[in-house]
């Protein structure tokens, strides 16, 4: 279970998402994709989510250049491996993909 100290952060991040992850927020919000519900700034254990959709055990996650840095790939890698052990699968975007391709 998540401690407070994420769920601290996860408020703070839900108030100042990048302008890709707020771009894809505006699809996902209000089960506006098949009626499926997704969360924003969701954690999960150590980790904070950048969408998830419980229903599903899905996570969306939109990542900038800086996810380009092999100590990045690494820790992104760390990651995605922790949360299918937790049963949940991994899907990511590049920032740029959801800049250039969703309409905003």
């Amino acid at each position: 279970m998540p401690d407070g100290i994420s769920y601290t952060r996860a408020k703070v991040f839900r108030r100042v998402m990048t302008p890709p992850e707020a771009r894809l927020w505006t699809r996902l919000r209000g089960k506006r994709l098949n009626g499926v519900k997704f969360r924003r700034q969701h954690p999960v254990g150590p980790y904070i989510l950048d969408f998830y959709c419980a229903w599903v055990k899905l996570a969306v996650e939109v990542d900038g250049a800086s996810h380009d840095a092999p100590e990045r790939i690494a820790h992104d890698r760390r990651r995605t491996a922790w949360l299918a052990t937790q049963g949940i699968r991994v899907i990511r975007l590049r920032a740029s993909d959801v800049r250039d391709e969703i309409e905003g």
